[in-house]
């Protein structure tokens, strides 16, 4: 089934070319289906880019998605158009009495700051505290699964001394998760971060659950609340070349950023990059929607939160 897509979204046309199926709302509502709703909490500059990443991921689920994006009162995006964030994105506050049978929160280029340091910190804690009550379950990615982690469980963040920046093996801790369904024992998983969450952190919390992990970029998915949460410390959702884009972005302006590691041949960047992560990101992704997703939201939503 496709995707339920806002009208004249740029990710439609875009994804139209890579064959995969979208359809729009006015064509959507014709159809007499219970869509699964899904909103997307878009902290990254780059909008259009994160939205088609994620968008590309979830049209492999056979099951019906409506797509919405939620944006933060408190932040204004310099780096997306004004008419796209109008057109396409609503404050938390229009959503707040929404529920949704999934969310995803994005990462943000602002993991070097404390979390309290952050302008909008005060409006990411509320709409944490409501995702628990108004969302079956929510993923949360990289700076967003830091902050997630920090906010719902105390767990701190480190900063590195080097940024952890390329694509790294991830070891299956829990293969009997239906999350993990289809998986093979090891698969790879991009990171581009500056700052680690610590495994003797997590594992002073009885309700966190380490389910993968790498001997180089450290913990990589944490899980709670039966599958409520993941917090996802990579980025299965990056397109071949982001990053690229982000090594020739730094490349001679930060010490600590190198060249991401196994991802390009030989690790030499004349050479375009390496894809290892693609089909383990739409089985995670395929996996998420159906089994703690779909399985799992009621079929009337406004009884989401309600156990």
């Amino acid at each position: 089934m496709p995707l339920r897509l806002p009208d004249r979204l740029p990710a439609i046309e875009l994804l139209k070319q890579e064959n995969i199926f979208v359809m729009d709302s006015s064509r959507a509502h014709a159809q007499d289906i219970r869509p699964l709703r899904i909103v997307i909490l878009n902290l990254m500059p780059l909008k259009i880019t994160t939205e088609t990443d994620l968008i590309r991921l979830l049209s492999n689920t056979p099951l019906q998605l409506d797509i919405s994006f939620m944006k933060l009162r408190s932040h204004t995006s310099k780096n997306t158009p004004i008419e796209h964030m109008m057109m396409f994105y609503r404050d938390f506050h229009e959503m707040r009495n929404e529920k949704f049978d999934g969310m995803i929160v994005t990462g943000a280029p602002i993991e070097q700051m404390a979390f309290e340091e952050v302008s909008y910190w005060p409006e990411i804690v509320e709409i944490f505290d409501w995702a628990k009550s108004h969302v079956t379950s929510t993923l949360f990615i990289c700076w967003a699964a830091q902050a997630g982690l920090y906010h719902y469980y105390g767990v701190p963040k480190y900063p590195l001394e080097k940024k952890m920046f390329g694509i790294f093996p991830q070891h299956i801790l829990q293969d009997q998760l239906p999350i993990f369904r289809g998986f093979d024992d090891v698969f790879m998983m991009p990171h581009s971060r500056h700052t680690e969450i610590r495994r003797q952190d997590i594992e002073k919390c009885p309700q966190l659950t380490i389910i993968a992990e790498s001997e180089q970029s450290g913990t990589s998915i944490v899980m709670a609340r039966g599958g409520r949460e993941f917090f996802i410390t990579g980025h299965l959702e990056y397109a071949p070349r982001t990053l690229d884009a982000e090594y020739l972005r730094d490349k001679g302006i930060r010490s600590d950023v190198g060249i991401p590691v196994n991802y390009y041949p030989n690790d030499n960047p004349i050479y375009p990059p390496m894809v290892t992560w693609r089909a383990h990101a739409n089985l995670f992704y395929n996996n998420w929607v159906n089994y703690y997703v779909y399985q799992e939201t009621p079929y009337d939503i406004s009884r989401i939160g309600e156990n």
